[in-house]
């Protein structure tokens, strides 16, 4: 599903500036040129992108004069994925695709994974999120049994699972959404941090902690490739190459859900070396799992 969106998300998206550059589509060399079906570029048309004022002309379509280099790149890559995958998000409506390139709504999300999950039953809870970021108003709610007051950043999708990124005292935490509890917005303001924003979209993952512990790994020479390639583990280092052609690698996180999700992916590949009791822990995972 995630490779099909960011193909989806691609194409899209070389539509859209291509429409932006003033250029006349035809949908028959778009799908030669995309590896699709003439009826898979209609659809684009016709569907995902009839938010956009389009003209046709002939067989060929292109972006109306009054709106032609209004979309910037970020403008394009937001739209071509809230395009593919309207099942993600409760509120998209017309009225809210009509505007969903105003930086202003935009900036309510964050997408790290592009994904499925069932949001039907949460867009009131949804509009009172985005409310709440972009008026920078506090949210109280309950969440595992606890009365919280947060200073709302994101409404983030990590792998279609939503949370509520905030900062909650001085620390910055995730609150998975379905485990809120009546959320209300307070009369209580808060101070824009630019920081915060910043840490929410460089960090491979949604745990976030001011303290770090050391986790090293070693991999077999049958998948070191994979991790020499890109870093398969946020932050990781290679820090030594074995003679059999494995790699012993290096990272620093914050919880270990981090990276426990991960060594169980490439079991028995990859093994825990420190701290060992990362490595039990796993070892006692897996035990419980096939009893």
């Amino acid at each position: 599903m995630a490779v099909a969106h960011d193909k989806l998300a691609m194409r899209l998206g070389l539509i859209l500036t291509k429409l932006n550059n003033g250029e006349k589509l035809f949908t028959k060399e778009l799908a030669e040129e995309f590896g699709v079906t003439v009826r898979t570029v209609e659809r684009d048309i016709s569907e995902r992108l009839a938010y956009l004022p389009l003209k046709k002309e002939g067989t060929g379509y292109t972006l109306e004069a009054y709106y032609l280099g209004k979309l910037t790149f970020n403008d394009i890559q937001n739209f071509a994925a809230l395009s593919g995958i309207k099942e993600l998000f409760p509120t998209l409506e017309e009225s809210f695709l009509k505007n969903v390139l105003d930086s202003v709504v935009n900036s309510a999300y964050l997408i790290k994974g592009h994904n499925y999950t069932d949001t039907s039953k949460m867009g009131e809870e949804f509009t009172l999120y985005e409310q709440a970021i972009n008026d920078r108003l506090c949210l109280e709610f309950k969440y595992k049994a606890k009365q919280r007051l947060v200073k709302p950043y994101k409404l983030l999708n990590n792998k279609g699972v939503w949370y509520l990124a905030g900062v909650e005292g001085e620390k910055l935490k995730t609150f998975f959404l379905e485990n809120i509890v009546k959320p209300t917005l307070s009369d209580e303001t808060y101070t824009y941090d630019s920081e915060v924003v910043n840490k929410l979209k460089t960090e491979d993952n949604i745990w976030f902690s001011d303290e770090q512990f050391e986790v090293v790994l070693k991999v077999d020479k049958s998948v070191a490739s994979y991790f020499t390639r890109r870093n398969i583990i946020p932050n990781q280092v290679v820090i030594k190459n074995l003679e059999d052609g494995g790699i012993i690698v290096s990272t620093k996180v914050g919880h270990m859900n981090q990276i426990l999700p991960i060594v169980r992916y490439w079991i028995p590949n990859v093994r825990v070396v420190s701290p060992e009791s990362l490595q039990v822990e796993l070892e006692e995972s897996l035990k419980e799992y096939l009893i």
